[in-house]
């Protein structure tokens, strides 16, 4: 079989059978595994179901494959057990930056609170010898605050002869690589150019956080627990701003499943604790998460922004309406029966194709879309689970 869209000349999947046609990423087993163990040494190795996301085939070449196998729970222990030996040359900072929509899975699987899901969580990483434990609520607010300033630039010269509009925005790595390597022009003109969320988290942790400390980036060892594979995708790419002195900004991404599966096999018990603040002042309680009805609420956020800078119009509550299906959903911001913003949010392969399809013909009536890979939104607990 091959993938719709597929541009690679060798495709594995022609050769795979059924059984592991899905899983189209997987590291070596640890039973093969000469190095250190660590205490989690049963812990299975990471799988990237690439056929549920657009990160397909065609975007993996095989050098990405091998290096998305190495960011694993190997590699996080691998540090651990370094900062345990005499040899303090080679100890490291370690720091973990968690996703907000992470935390739901968490609490549904071990069945707290969100709240105590996150202290639960943050205790653990503290218990193994984690230093700092990070929410990347803030990150994601700088990524927000600079989407909604280039919506706004966007909209101001937009034309008819050098079209700005409709702004594409998503801090989902398997729609960008999409778009990037499959659609290319006329797509990229209209992805918003602001950083990702982890991509600023991992400058906030290698620039601003290490001069804080004192610290060099390379004496850093930065994971991000994050609630997609693809994020470990995102971590690789080269041609990204996040790397400072040449150390990438995130050194290892960790799935909401694999860390998961360390805790279930942890049998010491673990103390629940606060996450710790990136600029200083008392320890939140919680990881904080954006509101909205997506992974980072980006559609919200520039909706009401742009509301009050272009119109001055006070938006409280966004109201989505649903469209063809669920995964496309509708928001706009009429005044005197004039629509005067028209926003969107695209979950899924087929509204994506549906949406590029008139924008390529010229047809597409709105000003913003929120862009995700997967159907149905990747942060509830269930979708991530599967």
């Amino acid at each position: 079989m091959k993938c719709e869209h597929c541009t690679r000349k060798e495709c594995s999947k022609k050769t795979k059978t059924e059984d592991q046609e899905n899983a189209s990423v997987e590291g070596p087993s640890l039973a093969q595994e000469s190095g250190e163990k660590g205490e989690f040494h049963k812990l299975a190795d990471a799988k990237i179901f690439l056929s549920d996301c657009l990160a397909c085939d065609s975007c993996v070449t095989a050098e990405e494959g091998a290096r998305v196998s190495q960011q694993n729970a190997k590699d996080f222990f691998r540090v651990l057990n370094l900062n345990k030996k005499c040899d303090r040359s080679q100890h490291k900072v370690l720091v973990v930056s968690v996703c907000p929509q992470s935390l739901p899975y968490f609490a549904a699987k071990f069945r707290l609170s969100v709240t105590d899901a996150s202290r639960r969580l943050c205790g653990f990483l503290k218990s193994l010898g984690v230093h700092y434990v990070f929410d990347t609520a803030v990150a994601a607010d700088f990524s927000i605050l600079e989407s909604q300033k280039e919506f706004v630039r966007r909209y101001q010269q937009h034309s008819e002869e050098e079209p700005a509009l409709p702004m594409l925005t998503s801090a989902c790595p398997g729609w960008v690589r999409y778009a990037e390597r499959v659609l290319g022009h006329p797509v990229t003109p209209h992805l918003c150019t602001a950083k990702s969320p982890q991509q600023i988290m991992g400058s906030l942790v290698k620039d601003y956080f290490a001069r804080r400390q004192n610290l060099s980036p390379d004496q850093i060892f930065h994971v991000i627990v994050a609630p997609c594979y693809d994020k470990k995708l995102e971590a690789l790419r080269e041609d990204l701003p996040t790397a400072c002195h040449g150390s990438r900004g995130a050194d290892c991404v960790l799935t909401s499943g694999e860390v998961v599966q360390m805790m279930e096999q942890n049998d010491h018990t673990v103390k629940d604790a606060a996450v710790d603040t990136l600029f200083g002042g008392p320890k939140e309680e919680e990881v904080r998460r954006h509101d909205g009805a997506s992974s980072d609420g980006y559609l919200a956020h520039v909706f009401r922004h742009a509301a009050k800078q272009l119109f001055d119009e006070d938006v409280g509550e966004v109201t989505y309406r649903t469209l063809r299906n669920k995964d496309f959903q509708e928001v706009t911001l009429e005044k005197n029966g004039e629509v005067l913003l028209r926003f969107a949010a695209a979950y899924g392969f087929r509204n994506i194709q549906n949406v590029v399809l008139k924008l390529k013909k010229g047809r597409f009536p709105y000003h913003f879309v929120e862009v995700l890979a997967c159907a149905g939104e990747p942060s509830p607990s269930k979708r991530q689970e599967e």
